[in-house]
């Protein structure tokens, strides 16, 4: 914990000492040379040498050290190559893991949530029973003879310590297995015979395993099959809207169960939760990783201003940038947060850059959609499983509007009409532009939601190659090509549908 206090009460010279050790580290790469980090003082001259990059733009250097080049981004040879394709891109990046990462940000990660846990329930026990890890569907796959490319659950399951192995559940083989439909029923049966006292993964997939769980041992909750279950640790996606189903999942356990949250990704860890039954994260600054922040008005510029973690004002968001050191130089993530506390520096994740709504000026952001969300749920009565939406454009006889897909796992009460109505309600207090927008229907009318069938999203993730373990439907969208391709499943579904009450 001497570290995490580090971050905690000094926290900018904690990031300064990480800015300082990554230019020597990096100062002898390819990347180094041709950047001039010899003749970095500060950081203005660092951002002047080197220019925000997207991924595209970096991957010049990336293919060098997939191809087996020594030197390039990162001092030496880069072993493991983190296959992602995000929620926003339908074609795979390939991203470096440096030993340096693995061991110094995403090992060290996983060990800092556990003893901020343990700090904060000193009376728990964790480590008597099984960890339930859920990570992607792919096992690593050799490049040449330098390195392995793979899901970075993949990477971290081939690297992890002997004390945390013995602790996993289910066995190597099954968390590697390639066909998702099958590994969730290979997962249930080997897990439900064990001590599981923590889960770990994305809300989405992990409902998808706990209730194949019940359903293959007859239990009614999950109190039933693992009685000692403590804690859920959790990221990727916003949690409020599956906490609700989550709780009716639990049940009766001897111990009250946690929810910790982290903000990681295949380019490192980033921030974890260190409160009980608070919503923010911790800032974790100590992992390799610089951060750079972009105001969101600047972020589609073409020379974007970056700020230092000592000019973050509480309350406004900023895109990240990061030097890391897997060799990612002033790498654009594409991440959003919202900052919730300075000195110690907290924050919430609020989306994606590209994922937000603004057809009509209304900015949307993620996180004001998944509120909406959770909201219209309390006061409905229903459960969502997943959701997206993206713009009806304005035609000569219609205005424009927002188009909801929403597939639940319990339908609302009140009816769609009026849970839209809530959803709506809730935009309109939570954004003041899409309030005037949403005035006298004048730029955006009512929202249109749409209820899916069961089993449509997951559709859409397999016909993108997407259905597993890390994979998420992006929320909002400013283009119609993904509520197209929903609705093309749903008419097929229903089709079927017919066909199947034409036959009977």
């Amino acid at each position: 914990m001497v570290n995490i206090e580090m971050v905690r009460t000094m926290p900018v010279e904690v990031q300064r000492s990480v800015f300082s050790n990554l230019l020597v580290a990096g100062k002898n790469t390819s990347f180094g040379k041709e950047h001039g980090f010899d003749s970095v003082r500060k950081l203005q001259d660092f951002q002047r040498n080197v220019p925000i990059r997207t991924y595209d733009e970096i991957k010049p250097w990336i293919d060098r050290t997939r191809n087996g080049e020594h030197d390039v981004l990162w001092p030496g040879q880069t072993p493991w190559f983190a296959k992602s394709s995000g929620t926003t891109s339908q074609r795979s990046k390939y991203l470096p893991v440096t030993r340096s990462a693995l061991f110094g940000c995403h090992f060290k990660g996983g060990q800092d949530l556990l003893a901020l846990f343990s700090d904060a329930r000193p009376l728990s026990k964790l480590y008597g029973g099984k960890h339930l890890v859920l990570g992607g569907s792919s096992s690593l796959m050799e490049l040449g003879s330098h390195g392995y490319t793979g899901d970075l659950s993949a990477i971290l399951v081939d690297n992890l310590p002997i004390w945390v192995e013995s602790r996993r559940t289910p066995h190597r083989d099954i968390a590697l297995m390639d066909g998702w439909e099958e590994k969730v029923d290979a997962m249930a049966l080997a897990t439900m015979v064990e001590d599981v006292r923590i889960l770990a993964g994305i809300p989405s997939w992990m409902l998808v395993v706990v209730k194949r769980v019940l359903e293959r041992s007859g239990a009614s909750t999950l109190g039933e099959v693992w009685p000692n279950l403590q804690l859920f640790m959790h990221g990727g996606v916003n949690f409020s809207p599956y906490r609700a189903e989550f709780e009716s999942l639990i049940g009766n356990t001897k111990h009250t169960l946690d929810y910790f949250e982290t903000h990681n990704a295949s380019e490192g860890l980033f921030g974890l939760q260190d409160r009980l039954n608070e919503d923010d994260l911790l800032m974790m600054l100590d992992y390799g990783i610089y951060f750079e922040f972009v105001p969101i008005s600047e972020c589609h510029s073409a020379n974007p201003i970056s700020l230092e973690l000592r000019e973050l004002e509480v309350g406004e968001e900023y895109a990240l940038v990061i030097s890391t050191n897997a060799g990612l130089w002033r790498y654009a993530l594409g991440d959003v947060i919202r900052v919730t506390e300075v000195h110690p520096f907290r924050m919430q994740v609020s989306g994606r850059v590209n994922a937000y709504l603004n057809a009509f000026g209304e900015e949307l952001m993620g996180h004001q959609a998944e509120k909406a969300m959770a909201e219209a749920c309390t006061l409905s009565g229903a459960m969502v499983r997943d959701f997206t939406a993206a713009p009806v454009y304005m035609r000569s006889n219609r205005t424009g509007g927002h188009e909801w897909f929403i597939e639940f796992v319990k339908k609302p009460q009140t009816g769609m009409l009026e849970f839209m109505d809530f959803l709506d309600a809730s935009l309109i207090r939570q954004n003041s532009d899409y309030a005037v927008k949403r005035t006298g229907g004048l730029a955006i009318e009512q929202p249109i939601g749409h209820a899916l069938e069961p089993g449509t999203f997951d559709a859409w993730l397999k016909s993108q190659g997407k259905l597993g373990g890390q994979h998420k439907v992006p929320r909002l969208s400013n283009k119609r090509d993904l509520i197209e391709q929903i609705e093309s499943i749903r008419q097929r579904t229903s089709e079927d549908q017919l066909k199947s009450v034409e036959s009977d």
